[in-house]
């Protein structure tokens, strides 16, 4: 019996682990050992040239903005999905009728491609021009239109990449913490009324925020991690037949260049992308140890 079983076991993760073999980790291994040659235009180098690559990588101040470039999407994103996801949670927790309805919904724009939502507001909220809905709604108002896309002082461009990533992704966080705001025990709201404790700010802030702590740190280094993992949307809003303009490239867009651009240095792209993993997984392991991630409240 316990044969069967195994050969069952292997029928049915057989073909995934196979899969995640040849398509994940083994692409993984061969980036990390391109990152120590001289690839250009190969796969196969090989001339070894040990640290050279991480250590020009270092020294390129395009991929050291590029790492600036994601601070300042994280700055703007992680806050800003939070409090919008959170609220929507929240105000989706509190409907007596058409709960599942809302909450589809709120979670339809989830399922959207990244592409296709980058080329909507590209082409049709934030066309440039005058027949786009943003520059239609300042003309009602006696605006001129506004080139968001490429207009570098003030940074509009900014305003186009962090709505389309919010709209994206807000639905999926406020799945989650619906989902915490369901394990919360009524009965501590009802102690707090009981108490005298004002509904609002007062309990959100005491009570909702606290036993949320869980659901939180789960969401905010989420967030995070698909912050420094942005391309899509970068990509598909701001580059046209010219190319990709020198501001707001992300470190994934600067390593494409890199890697599969006129150059094709494919030493150099993995050398990129072996830092920009090791300085996520840094930072994940940071956010775990300062969130408590883990820990209960007798660990202190």
């Amino acid at each position: 019996m316990s044969r069967r079983n195994a050969l069952w076991f292997w029928v049915f993760v057989g073909p995934f682990a196979l899969g995640l073999a040849l398509f994940t980790y083994v692409p993984l291994v061969w980036s990390v050992a391109l990152s120590f040659f001289d690839a250009h235009n190969t796969v196969t180098p090989t001339h070894f040239v040990g640290l050279d690559n991480y250590t020009a990588m270092l020294k390129d101040d395009a991929f050291v903005d590029s790492l600036k470039t994601f601070l300042v999407f994280t700055a703007f994103i992680v806050p800003a999905t939070y409090v919008f996801s959170l609220s929507l949670a929240l105000m989706v927790n509190r409907l007596k009728r058409a709960r599942a309805f809302f909450r589809s919904v709120f979670f339809l724009p989830a399922a959207c491609s990244y592409v296709v939502a980058a080329l909507i507001w590209k082409m049709s909220l934030f066309n440039g021009v005058r027949f786009g809905l943003a520059n239609t709604v300042l003309g009602w108002f006696g605006g001129d239109p506004v080139a968001w896309l490429s207009t570098t002082d003030p940074p509009w461009y900014w305003l186009v990449i962090v709505t389309v990533r919010l709209w994206l992704q807000a639905g999926f966080y406020m799945i989650l913490f619906l989902a915490g705001l369901q394990r919360i025990d009524p009965v501590l709201y009802e102690a707090a009324a009981v108490d005298g404790a004002r509904p609002g700010w007062t309990v959100l802030r005491h009570i909702t925020l606290p036993q949320l702590r869980a659901t939180s740190v789960a969401v905010v280094l989420l967030l995070v991690i698909n912050a420094f993992q942005a391309f899509d949307e970068f990509y598909n809003l701001l580059s046209d037949a010219r190319g990709y303009p020198p501001y707001a490239r992300p470190p994934l867009v600067y390593l494409y260049y890199t890697a599969l651009g006129q150059g094709q240095n494919l030493g150099l792209g993995s050398a990129g992308a072996v830092i920009l993993a090791l300085v996520i997984a840094v930072v994940t392991v940071g956010q775990a140890r300062w969130l408590k991630l883990g820990r209960t409240d007798a660990d202190g």
